[in-house]
């Protein structure tokens, strides 16, 4: 006996939704989108009428028919996978078509968390880059994208996470910091100097603020 295949969810407002098209389509108005078979078609959400969803595909957008979205390929996690391959033209894609930068999978991880597990530096060097990036989300184990990144030794993504920001302080479920998985002597070494910094910087601001009380007491 075959067994059913659930049926595809349908894209949510405010969310795109990725598919994989199984049939050929071509448009009858310049309303529509055409699209081929094996095309990723990214769905936004149905609008006013159901029978219809707006879509983009190779840079073009226009109309797609709601039967094929739903009886299309459906494509869970489109930037995560891009992100755990190492495919850089995949994630450029993903996010040209507004997939979430930020969106979990069912680890509760972040794109960023698997580049950097992954070691994919441009990867990394690319989604740090976005304004609304989550650098230090934590997953379902507390792990952030720092904690892989120095877990796997992968110095150069251990570095431009530091320069972005991520934080050095927070702990994993087993109450792991990220300097504690590193794996090597220099990822260790850098990521201690970050954390030094940070000591040394927030020591200078709370002695700026102390001397400012100060000379306003004495007015």
């Amino acid at each position: 006996m075959t067994e059913s295949r659930p049926p595809r969810p349908a894209p949510k407002p405010g969310r795109v939704t990725v598919y994989r098209a199984l049939y050929d389509y071509t448009a009858q108005n310049d309303k529509e989108l055409s699209f081929n078979e094996g095309d990723l078609l990214y769905v936004s959400d149905s609008s006013n009428d159901a029978q219809w969803w707006p879509a983009r595909c190779r840079n073009q957008t226009g109309l797609i028919p709601g039967n094929y979205v739903m009886t299309a390929e459906y494509i869970e996690y489109p930037l995560h996978d891009a992100a755990k391959r190492g495919n850089i033209e995949c994630v450029k894609e993903c996010l040209d078509n507004a997939v979430s930068v930020n969106g979990l999978d069912k680890s509760g991880s972040t794109p960023l968390y698997w580049s950097s597990h992954g070691g994919h530096v441009a990867i990394v060097k690319l989604l740090c880059s976005i304004p609304n990036m989550c650098i230090s989300a934590q997953n379902k184990i507390g792990d952030t994208a720092l904690h892989a990144a120095a877990w796997k030794g992968h110095l150069e993504c251990v570095k431009i996470l530091l320069e972005h920001g991520a934080s050095t302080t927070i702990h994993n479920n087993e109450r792991k910091l990220p300097i504690d998985l590193a794996s090597d002597p220099e990822t260790r070494a850098l990521i201690q100097l970050s954390m030094r910094e940070a000591v040394d910087t927030n020591d200078f601001r709370n002695d700026y603020i102390s001397e400012s009380e100060s000379e306003s007491d004495d007015i």
